[in-house]
């Protein structure tokens, strides 16, 4: 692919991040569950430290930053220059531009690979499963990759929760990318440019990258739509408990959908 990583994403995709309340976004609030849970996740499926990841999209290093605390070997990847100079500053990890699409790594040069943003951002198939594929590729085999979507109806639940939906404008935004996945850059439900994932297709799109079996992990469940969430999360123990119900439900079929967020994971052959 041709031009620099951070000419190859869209521009209001650029302009989103720039703004930098990517760095403040899972360090408080109701998306605390989101943050908690992908690492309740990612501590379950990630070989031992001090294994070799690389952390592609991985903006300002908000899982970086534990991964190394963990004791990791991270290298942090992502096309926006501001998150590369946060992510830079962390200890323990090395950050640098790239795009998901084009990874400059080398074949089977890390034990995991993580994708917890390209792919809300990849709005045509093709380039999601190039995305998958190239992951693959830098994987070693038996290693694993694991990638994060947003589910198909979150700007549905998103605007119901926040009142907005009886908005006419809002409605029909939100309404279409139920319908089709595709969310358009607009003043209406406070995202950019997005691709947003039916439950099951994640699976085919692993499948065609060369990673067959992966297994689904629903993060949220159904409680980022409860409108006590922060008190939950403010209370460590009932934290704990809503953390393991999250945990035990995380692979129920008919759950899988409702979560705003998932993460595909998949042992690389």
């Amino acid at each position: 692919m041709s031009g620099s990583p951070s000419s190859r994403i869209a521009p209001e995709v650029m302009g989103h991040y720039l703004q930098g309340r990517e760095d403040g976004r899972l360090r408080s609030g109701r998306n605390r569950l989101e943050f908690w849970r992908t690492q309740d996740v990612l501590r379950r499926v990630l070989p031992p430290a001090p294994a070799r990841v690389l952390d592609v999209g991985g903006a300002s290093g908000v899982h970086a930053e534990w991964l190394a605390a963990d004791g990791y070997d991270v290298e942090l990847i992502d096309p926006v220059p501001t998150h590369v100079e946060q992510a830079g500053r962390l200890a323990g990890v090395v950050a640098r531009l790239g795009d998901a699409r084009a990874l400059e790594a080398a074949d089977a040069s890390a034990d995991a690979v993580l994708l917890l943003g390209p792919l809300y951002h990849l709005t045509t198939r093709g380039d999601r499963v190039r995305a998958l594929a190239e992951a693959r590729r830098v994987a070693r085999p038996g290693g694993m990759v694991a990638a994060a979507t947003i589910s198909r109806w979150a700007a549905v639940h998103h605007m119901i929760r926040l009142d907005r939906y009886t908005d006419p404008a809002v409605r029909e935004v939100a309404d279409e990318c139920a319908r089709t996945g595709l969310l358009r850059e607009n003043d209406g439900v406070g995202f950019t440019t997005a691709y947003f994932h039916d439950s099951d297709e994640i699976i085919g799109e692993f499948a065609d990258a060369g990673l067959p079996d992966a297994r689904r992990h629903a993060l949220e469940g159904v409680f980022a739509l409860y409108a006590d969430i922060d008190e939950w999360l403010d209370d460590p123990e009932r934290r704990a408990l809503l953390l393991d119900v999250a945990r035990r439900s995380e692979h129920e079929p008919t759950l899988l959908g409702v979560a705003d967020h998932m993460i595909t994971v998949a042992v690389v052959p």
